[in-house]
């Protein structure tokens, strides 16, 4: 894959990756659902979900050291404990996935993320015990095979009585655990060639410091008009996804 990117496309996945890490860091999501539409056309679909995944282990991890005093260890243990063994189950089988049946899968998942996010919000429901474990069993799954799922964790946390900074914190600390794993599954079963890794380094160094941008830009955008761009942009991508993969 390194081969056929040229100079000009390393720069503009930079550039993606450093305005998706912003509106990541205004949303609380955006990265792992934007650039994917970016990176297929560029490398092709399979190569995606690892790319993200492994990139994702930069922001993750000075989330963490940011945050890690507002960081709820109960809940990480006990979501990522439960999304531990399906996110492992999820990540071994998008090693199956063709093109086509990738180019599908994100797509698919991608329009559907939408509507998910809104009806999680509007239920406004308090998980606890067996709910919550639950619900990190289902996004263990949902997460070692796509990328962009972390808007699941987030309504998951929040649904369980965190907010503000305990969010983040906590989210942090889950997806940097899955992450790792989800990587060593990808490495293991060679869907993390070397040229994956530059990839990823570009993405994950690019995005990092979007987090720092978005605190500006918080007071300036409005979130409910950002919030209606990225759900417009997601089902726009997910769509044309999925009928290239029809094709």
């Amino acid at each position: 894959m390194a081969e056929d990117v040229s100079l000009l496309q390393y720069g503009l996945i930079a550039l993606c990756a450093l305005i998706t890490g912003t509106i990541g860091g205004i949303a609380g999501y955006g990265t792992g659902l934007l650039m994917p539409l970016v990176l297929v056309p560029i490398v092709g679909a399979e190569p995606v979900v690892p790319i993200i995944g492994l990139s994702a282990l930069f922001t993750n991890a000075s989330r963490v050291l940011a945050f890690r005093q507002d960081l709820d260890t109960r809940r990480a243990l006990l979501i990522g404990g439960m999304a531990l063994p399906t996110c492992m189950l999820g990540a071994y089988g998008y090693t199956f996935l063709t093109g086509r049946g990738a180019a599908i899968t994100i797509g698919t998942f991608l329009i559907l993320m939408v509507p998910a996010r809104l009806y999680l919000k509007r239920r406004q429901m308090q998980l606890s015990g067996g709910s919550l474990a639950a619900a990190g069993a289902g996004y263990g799954l949902l997460v070692g095979g796509t990328a962009g799922s972390g808007v699941i964790l987030l309504s998951i946390l929040m649904a369980s009585g965190l907010s503000g900074r305990a969010v983040i914190a906590t989210d942090a600390a889950i997806s940097l655990g899955l992450g790792v794993v989800k990587s060593g599954i990808f490495q293991a079963f060679g869907a993390l060639p070397p040229s994956s890794w530059i990839m990823a380094v570009i993405i994950g160094v690019s995005a990092t410091p979007g987090a720092f941008i978005a605190k500006r830009l918080t007071q300036a955008l409005p979130i409910h008009i950002h919030n209606a761009i990225l759900d417009a942009a997601i089902i726009c991508g997910g769509v044309i996804l999925v009928v290239q993969g029809l094709r």
